[in-house]
């Protein structure tokens, strides 16, 4: 089948394409913004580019467009395909229908920490044997794609709430059919499609109506706006985790920085022969154990025992982009992050300073900050972003143009020195002066910011050098 993908270098519709050549189809694509890196993953598996979205660059012989949900009427694309009358359908329903149907499928859902579970889930089953295909909207480490079919019926999806296309305002994940689903947390988030949290709500309802009766549900127990979700109706065995008693599975935290936990049944059922198996890795923060216990509790609905489990976490690599070492220049540490909502950015911050805690108890975490997705513009989260950064000794805020609120009131109401900035040089140039040895600088932006961590790294190293 010939066909052309409309927003192709997206994360989602860019591994997409990918797997529709490894299906034996003939791929190209068209998108706005055509760069690296997904624009070069593109190129080397042989899918053609087109830059913009002039109708001229959909191919004649075209069977189907493949229509991403950033397209909106009045793209001369998307006109062009409705006044021809010519065929189209949304990623999330070609996935379904193309790659998902008839494979055991394990949906990794939440407003935070989808990429990093969806990649140990992912990760625990290849450590398996189990050979599993996965879309995932980063990069794991530990295979260095995004996306790939796989060699078993298990497939691993990250499960966005995100609408679907112009044509279809269903969250995506309704089209997943997960047999294993795992819902992280939910919080309010998508001010640009959602008017509230009930309005979230209701679309996860949407996606636990899609689970089958011998399926499985994995989710913290605690989670208000998840419970008031399962209590819209759910056909399917749940199964929550928990520090505390009265879940089915019980954590315990055996080092401060959380790079040790435990994990035991409180349902009578051993863990593999033992009362409990503990996890040793390199990540940080109690967020990660959250995300590892949901991915180690789906595995084993998929056959996989949480010794396994345990074993492959202890080999996680994470993702790019999540607490990322980009390098170190005079004991400093540049860490890039894709945090860029108030909960994530203060767990992020937290990890990083239980672990600084245990490396360097006199060392200091800078945070670098730019607000920029949709619900930051909107302003929705204002008022709980100072309080986001309370882990961190220093915060530096860059306000992006399209921002219409003023980031110096946010600097001004953190706890601690904080200050803001509108221009890259000057607050890389703040941000390298404050800096000394010990220190860990964490750049957290759900864009590329200019290269922002890179570019720090960099000046740090030229400081050194001119000392």
């Amino acid at each position: 089948m010939r066909l052309h993908i409309l927003g192709i270098c997206g994360t989602f519709m860019g591994s997409l394409a990918q797997l529709a050549k490894q299906l034996g189809h003939e791929v190209s694509g068209s998108d706005a913004g055509v760069y690296p890196p997904m624009s070069d993953q593109l190129e080397a598996a042989g899918i053609a580019l087109s830059e913009g979205f002039d109708p001229a660059n959909i191919p004649a012989d075209t069977d189907l467009v493949i229509v991403g949900n950033a397209m909106s009427r009045g793209n001369p694309s998307v006109e062009y395909v409705l006044n021809r009358g010519l065929p189209y359908m949304s990623g999330p329903q070609w996935l379904g229908q193309y790659v998902l149907r008839g494979r055991w499928v394990a949906a990794v859902s939440g407003t935070h920490g989808k990429t990093t579970t969806s990649s140990m889930l992912a990760w625990i089953l290849e450590y398996a044997g189990m050979k599993p295909g996965f879309l995932i909207g980063g990069v794991p480490q530990n295979f260095s794609v995004s996306a790939r079919l796989g060699e078993s019926p298990f497939f691993v999806i990250e499960a966005d709430e995100y609408d679907t296309a112009f044509f279809d305002k269903r969250s995506k994940f309704v089209h997943y059919q997960p047999r294993t689903l795992i819902m992280n947390n939910l919080e309010f988030d998508h001010a640009d499609i959602f008017p509230d949290l009930a309005a979230i709500e209701r679309q996860f309802h949407h996606l636990v109506r899609t689970v089958p009766a011998n399926g499985h549900i994995v989710l913290p127990a605690g989670e208000e706006a998840l419970e008031r979700v399962l209590a819209q109706g759910c056909w399917t065995p749940v199964v929550r985790f928990s520090e505390q008693d009265g879940a089915d599975w019980q954590w315990r935290l055996d080092a401060a920085d959380a790079s040790q936990f435990s994990l035991r049944s409180l349902t009578g059922n051993s863990v593999a022969g033992n009362p409990c198996v503990q996890v040793r890795w390199n990540l940080s923060g109690l967020h990660n154990i959250s995300n590892a216990i949901a991915a180690m509790l789906a595995a084993r609905h998929m056959g996989v025992t949480p010794d396994i489990a345990a074993a492959a976490l202890s080999e996680f690599a994470s993702v790019k982009r999540r607490m990322e070492l980009v390098g170190e220049a005079s004991g400093i540490r540049v860490y890039d992050d894709f945090a860029h909502h108030p909960t994530a950015i203060a767990t992020t911050l937290e990890g990083a300073r239980a672990r600084l805690q245990q490396e360097n108890p006199q060392g200091r975490i800078l945070a670098v900050l730019e607000p920029r997705s949709n619900t930051m513009k909107l302003g929705v989260h204002k008022s709980e972003l100072a309080a986001s950064v309370d882990a961190a000794d220093r915060a530096f805020w860059f306000q992006p143009d399209n921002i219409g609120w003023s980031l110096a009131e946010v600097a001004a109401a953190s706890r601690m020195a904080g200050q803001s900035f509108t221009d890259h040089q000057a607050l890389m140039a703040a941000v390298v002066a404050a800096a000394r040895a010990g220190d860990r600088i964490v750049v957290m932006s759900n864009g590329s910011f200019a290269g922002m961590p890179r570019k720090l790294l960099a000046a740090l190293q030229q400081r050194t050098e001119a000392v």
